[in-house]
């Protein structure tokens, strides 16, 4: 997949292009249908099939008073999904306040037209675009007519009566409800980062976990789940704890995950953990001893699940 991250001297072969438009976060099942769409008319019509993204995310640039602020994939993350998918090219477009600022008829002419003189744009249902959002699909198809291009509007992908989205999909994840947010995703939510340094208590309470520092802000309710984690050992079930250890009063948060048959030492080293389920809530137990109970019940409880 090439990425083009520039508006000026886009690469001949993108020419002709069938793009979609958006900020794409999570890289979700409804996002999918949309690429699956774009990529069908590419072959189609003979041209290339493109993704026109953002980065920064054009909320973190207009609403910087906003924190903290989430988002679903890393951009790195997003990219590698995007490339899953099977397009030809992402266009990677540096937004900013100047950015920002350009019409909706400049962004068609100047861009769409003049850098892409492209064949058809596929937006979502609800997309917006250019000054004051002034650019929808009225007035996409407008512009399509006078300048030559088709548009297509994929309307919203349901499961049941919910409406797929990031927002939907963060809500969820802020909710622990993580089960729902990986129907919505088409895969489980993860973190990742570095495995550091932590209180050491689990070890002394015969159930030694791994401390893990996210890369992301994004990080699901205060609570004990089933996962799946990949160490550089391999892949293994696990129990995850986000929280503050209220039995101990820590009052500070961590995320613990403790590794089903892993024996070793991975101070230092990259975890990612995929959230399968929450199995229960927070809860401060009268000592040591109910903990160590409550997590042998965890252990089996996420084993028939992950089983």
């Amino acid at each position: 997949m090439k990425i083009v991250n520039t508006l000026q001297n886009v690469p001949p072969d993108l020419k002709g292009a069938v793009i979609t438009i958006g900020n794409f976060d999570g890289v979700h099942i409804g996002h999918r249908q949309i690429f699956e769409k774009v990529i069908a008319d590419a072959r189609r019509l003979g041209g290339p099939a493109v993704v026109m993204t953002f980065e920064p995310h054009p909320k973190q640039v207009l609403h910087p008073e906003h924190r903290p602020f989430y988002l679903i994939t890393t951009p790195a993350e997003k990219l590698r999904l995007i490339e899953a998918a099977g397009v030809d090219a992402v266009w990677l477009v540096p937004f900013s306040l100047d950015f920002a600022a350009r019409t909706a008829t400049s962004f068609v002419e100047d861009i769409l037209i003049g850098a892409l003189a492209v064949r058809k744009v596929t937006i979502g249902h609800d997309y917006t675009f250019g000054r004051g959002r002034e650019g929808n699909e009225a007035f996409l198809k407008t512009m399509g007519r006078k300048l030559g291009f088709a548009v297509d509007v994929v309307n919203a992908f349901k499961i049941g009566e919910t409406i797929i989205s990031s927002t939907a999909i963060r809500e969820a994840i802020l909710a622990g409800e993580v089960s729902q947010a990986a129907a919505m995703l088409g895969r489980p939510y993860n973190l990742a980062g570095r495995v550091v340094v932590g209180r050491r208590r689990g070890a002394g309470l015969g159930f030694p976990t791994a401390n893990l520092e996210p890369e992301k802000v994004l990080v699901p309710a205060r609570g004990v789940y089933a996962v799946r984690a990949r160490v550089s050992a391999g892949s293994y079930a696990g129990v995850l704890n986000i929280g503050e250890n209220p039995t101990f009063g820590d009052g500070r948060r961590s995320i613990e995950v403790y590794l089903l048959g892993f024996t070793g030492d991975i101070y230092g080293e990259p975890l990612e953990v995929q959230f399968i389920e929450r199995l229960r809530g927070e809860v401060k137990f009268d000592g040591p001893a109910a903990l160590v109970a409550q997590i042998r019940k965890d252990i089996d409880q996420a084993r028939r699940i992950l089983e």
